[in-house]
């Protein structure tokens, strides 16, 4: 699918990646633009880091070239266990040979070392100067991530935005665990998106998690005409239970698609879980009532095609949102990022994409 390019004046753009409908090249230019500008500094806090040698030696060019000039780079990353993923917890499979990956660049760099995941991708150009930019959304930086999955990637061109992920960094940073990161007061600013205004707010997690879960909750409640799944996995009991009860009441939309494969995993996990066994049956009929459309994943191994429907966003009435935070309990203690974007155009645009991939996984609209 083709993401419309942004209006000279806007200081939002989206690109959504869809399986098999972008090369990896034009992802890594992407990345590779947004980093070629970077004029004073450049924090990178990233989840899953690994890529093949070309893509590699674009992304390492793009850095060497503005650390030549004296941009100063630094670079966060999720150093705890890895393993299976834990998918009932929100979790997405990550190796270990992120470490090797980062190390190689020779940028000052800190694993986060934790329980809980560095669930975080996002980038940070230039916090307090003019052109102050991030780079965040679902999107690791693997190839898969670039060509085999369903992600965004936002850029936004704010002071404000980036002053809150440039806090947000700071705090990893200087702990090198998860701590209580992301408990600063919410972000509001906004944005401009298709030539239009778009209120934007940002939240981080583990700091903000139980207000997030709680948030998205009561936004979906409060739908006045549709609600829109697009995500790999339905897992908090807040997000359930507002969704059957929208459903129950059928004044309102609910529709969409999820990662079929990965959520049977999910119910297969929530069996050994007494607390959550009423989750199965609740989230079996949203799929039923809602006839969301599921894509068939490759079940997760190491070796494996990691094609999952990776994205996690909402669409609710005019807003959307989105962010690397899954709609999980366990992504509230993670290091998360969401934000929540009021824009008609912007809400038309992931509207689309979610009819595309309706039709693309064997659904209608």
């Amino acid at each position: 699918m083709t993401t419309p390019s942004a209006p000279v004046g806007d200081t939002l753009s989206v690109q959504l990646l869809a399986q098999g409908e972008q090369h990896a090249t034009d992802v890594a230019a992407w990345l590779a633009t947004f980093i070629g500008v970077a004029q004073h500094t450049l924090d990178i806090a990233i989840y899953d880091m690994r890529l093949s040698d070309p893509l590699k030696a674009t992304l390492a060019s793009a850095l060497a070239g503005r650390a030549a000039v004296g941009v100063v780079i630094r670079i966060v990353y999720n150093g705890g266990r890895p393993g299976l993923p834990g998918f009932a917890s929100g979790a997405d499979p990550s190796t270990g040979d992120t470490h090797d990956f980062v190390q190689s660049l020779g940028y000052p760099a800190r694993a986060i070392d934790d329980l809980k995941l560095m669930h975080h991708k996002y980038l940070v150009r230039d916090a307090g100067l003019p052109g102050a930019c991030v780079w965040t959304g679902s999107t690791n930086l693997t190839d898969d991530a670039w060509t085999l999955e369903e992600n965004n990637i936002l850029r936004l061109l704010s002071g404000d935005l980036a002053a809150a992920y440039s806090r947000d960094f700071a705090e990893l940073w200087a702990r090198g665990t998860l701590g209580t990161s992301g408990a600063q007061e919410t972000v509001n600013t906004t944005l401009v998106y298709g030539g239009q205004p778009c209120a934007a707010e940002v939240l981080f997690s583990p700091g903000c998690g139980p207000a997030i879960d709680y948030l998205i909750a009561r936004r979906v409640a409060q739908a006045q005409r549709r609600v829109r799944i697009c995500s790999m996995l339905l897992n908090s009991g807040a997000l359930i239970a507002a969704l059957g009860d929208l459903l129950r009441e059928g004044r309102v939309a609910v529709d969409g698609v999820y990662d079929r494969t990965q959520m049977e995993g999910v119910f297969v996990q929530w069996q050994d879980v007494p607390h959550n066994h009423w989750k199965i049956g609740a989230v079996q009929e949203i799929i039923r009532d809602a006839q969301l459309v599921g894509k068939n994943s490759t079940p997760y191994s190491p070796t494996s095609a990691h094609d999952f429907m990776h994205i996690k966003t909402l669409v609710i009435d005019d807003l959307v949102i989105t962010g690397s935070y899954n709609f999980s309990h366990s992504a509230e203690l993670n290091a998360e990022n969401i934000l929540l974007l009021e824009s008609p155009a912007l809400a038309e645009t992931y509207s689309q994409y979610i009819d595309h991939l309706k039709v693309k996984y064997g659904g209608s609209i």
